[in-house]
């Protein structure tokens, strides 16, 4: 940190990225990141190839979050929550021999692809370790900076109910209530996203929902066809398997969503010592102890029966 804290205090040139359709945490700690960049008079830009969403558009940003990169790349691009080089998108990772990277991440696995790498798996969201540099450089947690920590946080930590959570982070949030965010507020605009689309799309994944290893394993779909049906898109799958998981039986809730013929995203989620970090590792992906993905290459009543597999042996569940 304090490493980084010294490149922000000396430079006046940066772009602030984060991963492809980006989450709560993405799009907080892009948020918070540029606040800190405005208070110190720096130049910078903010940018992510798919844009704000429409869910987070509320929240108040220093700048525009441009899609397009810049003719002239910075003397240092910010990649935030980014756990593998290859979520940042092609355009970006085409130019990176431009810019020097600062890789600011939580995830386990990140592989340090950055000139300057701050990986903190121990931090409940990126946006907590934004929070800790700007405090590091003299900066009050307030306005739209709290507001982009806030999100983060809020939304990496299921408002602070996943293991995930810390003293610190509890300690973050009333720090930042007595500086005068309005939780009430946040929480409310936060949560209050949701379009007849997305009700109607989430119907239609739940009706997928089907249970094995004696309904300790929920598997759920998401297919384009459902997509074009309902109107939506990625965004509105956001916090889907969080509802899934919820069922009483359940150690490890899935979701697999179609990205080409033939190809499928996978999500994990679990509770407590379940590892699925370990489980998405098999597959080449990746993420936290409670919370991971990849990708699987295979029909989708293939991607689900090697899923089932890994998941029954993993955690023996047989």
């Amino acid at each position: 940190m304090r490493r980084v804290s010294e490149i922000i205090r000396g430079g006046d040139d940066f772009l602030v990225a984060a991963h492809v359709n980006p989450d709560g945490d993405a799009i907080g700690s892009t948020c918070a990141m540029g606040h800190i960049l405005a208070r110190l008079g720096k130049r910078f830009r903010l940018y992510n190839p798919s844009g704000l969403p429409t869910s987070y558009d509320f929240v108040t940003m220093p700048a525009p979050l441009e899609t397009a990169l810049p003719a002239t790349m910075p003397a240092w691009t910010i990649i935030l929550d980014c756990g593998a080089a290859e979520r940042m998108g092609p355009e970006l990772l085409d130019r990176i021999g431009e810019t020097r990277i600062i890789n600011i991440d939580h995830h386990l696995g990140n592989g340090d692809y950055g000139d300057e790498n701050w990986v903190a798996v121990d931090q409940p969201a990126v946006g907590s370790m934004i929070a800790l540099l700007a405090k590091d450089l003299g900066l009050a947690l307030d306005g739209g900076l709290a507001e982009g920590v806030y999100l983060a946080v809020s939304t990496d930590t299921g408002f602070f109910t996943y293991g995930s959570t810390t003293p610190e982070s509890l300690e973050l949030a009333a720090e930042m209530l007595r500086g005068g965010l309005d939780l009430a507020r946040m929480n409310m605009l936060i949560n209050k996203q949701w379009t007849e689309a997305r009700l109607r799309l989430w119907t239609e994944v739940m009706g997928s929902v089907g249970l094995f290893a004696d309904k300790r394993v929920a598997v759920g779909v998401i297919t384009r066809d459902m997509f074009r049906r309902t109107g939506t898109d990625s965004q509105d799958t956001e916090n889907l398997i969080n509802t899934i998981r919820r069922l009483k039986s359940v150690r490890v809730a899935v979701i697999l969503r179609e990205e080409k013929p033939g190809a499928y995203k996978f999500s994990l989620r679990s509770y407590g010592d379940d590892n699925v970090q370990a489980i998405a590792a098999l597959f080449g992906g990746g993420g936290h102890r409670n919370a991971s993905g990849g990708i699987i290459a295979a029909p989708l009543d293939e991607a689900r029966r090697q899923m089932v597999d890994a998941i029954t042996k993993s955690l023996e569940l047989a």
